[in-house]
């Protein structure tokens, strides 16, 4: 894997910069509800095998970016694709299949199946949904070849103890790990994570924290949303900050939190003449 300081030298920090190899190109997308503008995306695009944090202030639009993005949500105008195949009006499995997922600020764990069977509902080629694969008789390696996949994701993330639990039973952490492995499953080029360490204890924010480095480590691309500072200069090789549903700043995690636009933001635009 390159170097991800590498991968953004000569980037402008600036809203709508170009990158040298972007994975995922958004132009011209909005979304309004009622009188109020959620999203107005001019250009944004995000670096291939990067991580990238999502920042801004409460109803900012980032929830509702990554619903239009990943198909839970109509755009009212724009465009975007993912490696150069356009995703409007693509519904949200056929954007996961394409290779793209996204993980939820609220787990949707579905408590009456157990751990493992909720990692296998988002198996790859299930081979239960093929008539074809049934008659032929490839449907038993098939579906070993998921389990396994399964097994794996559970064990990489320390659930396989859990594995015949009810999904009801797990912490607030583990499902999120949980929901994570599930969105591994469709072995996706993007991952959307929103808000991933809200809501866990710092034991596993760590663990968390480490397993989102490893998807960059493994290839993947990464984009987050996250309050946490600390947690964004952590992990994040660029950071993107949206305000009333426009892309305000783009820049390294150490230069973000000088953007005069970003301290108005998150301020106010006389946050200085109020102090003085």
């Amino acid at each position: 894997m390159a170097d991800s300081d590498d991968a953004f030298a000569g980037v402008s920090p600036e809203p709508g910069s170009p990158k040298p190899d972007p994975v995922l190109v958004v132009e011209g997308v909005r979304k309004s509800f009622g009188g109020l503008i959620a999203v107005d995306v001019a250009h944004l695009e995000v670096q291939r095998n990067t991580v990238t944090a999502l920042i801004g202030p409460n109803g900012a639009g980032k929830t509702t970016l990554f619903n239009l993005l990943t198909g839970f949500d109509r755009a009212d105008e724009g465009t975007w694709a993912l490696d150069g195949g356009p995703l409007v009006g693509i519904p949200a499995y056929q954007v996961a299949r394409r290779g793209m997922v996204r993980t939820f600020q609220l787990t949707r764990a579905l408590p009456r199946l157990t751990v493992k069977e909720n990692v296998l509902l988002a198996g790859k080629d299930n081979p239960g949904e093929s008539l074809w694969r049934a008659f032929l008789g490839g449907w038993r390696q098939g579906e070993r070849e998921v389990g396994e996949r399964a097994d794996s994701l559970l064990d990489r993330f320390g659930l396989a103890h859990m594995s015949d639990e009810y999904a009801g039973s797990l912490s607030g952490g583990q499902r999120k790990l949980l929901e994570l492995a599930r969105a591994l499953m469709v072995e996706p080029e993007v991952i959307m994570l929103d808000e991933p360490m809200a809501g866990i204890n710092p034991a596993l924010t760590q663990k968390l924290l480490e397993h989102i480095q490893g998807l960059r480590t493994d290839g993947a691309t990464v984009v987050f949303v996250e309050h946490d500072m600390d947690v964004v200069q952590e992990i994040s090789d660029w950071v993107v900050v949206l305000a009333e549903g426009r892309v305000i700043a783009e820049d390294r995690p150490g230069g973000i939190a000088g953007h005069p636009e970003v301290i108005d933001a998150y301020l106010g635009e006389h946050h200085g003449e109020a102090a003085s």
